[in-house]
């Protein structure tokens, strides 16, 4: 896993546990504010990052498109820490998937 990315999953998960003795701390940290919004309210604004990440790709610069992507796996993140589902979960999933045909993956999800 990328370094930066368990750092984020740690400042995530330090800040949700903060935040349940500490309400006050979602008027200072953006964090600690997304999460105090509940899964639902994430769930919606990673829609908004993703929409925003295909305009990127779609309209402009690869510059635009690498700052989208980061912000939809920020707000990835803290949807997998409020729900308290560890990257390395996800991470487990691809590798189960890995060497899978997409087409067979798809296939054995509908059975």
């Amino acid at each position: 896993m990328s370094g930066v990315l368990a750092r984020l999953e740690g400042l995530i998960a330090a800040r949700r546990a903060a935040l349940t003795s500490d309400p006050a701390l979602a008027e200072t940290s953006y964090v600690a504010r997304q999460l105090a919004k509940g899964p639902t309210r994430l769930a919606r604004k990673l829609g908004e990052e993703a929409v925003e990440t295909v305009v990127a790709a779609l309209a402009e610069d690869d510059a635009a498109l690498a700052g989208e992507a980061a912000d939809l796996l920020f707000h990835l993140l803290l949807l997998l820490g409020a729900r308290g589902v560890p990257l390395a979960a996800v991470l487990a999933e691809l590798e189960r998937r890995e060497g899978t045909s997409g087409i067979d993956e798809k296939r054995e999800r509908r059975t």
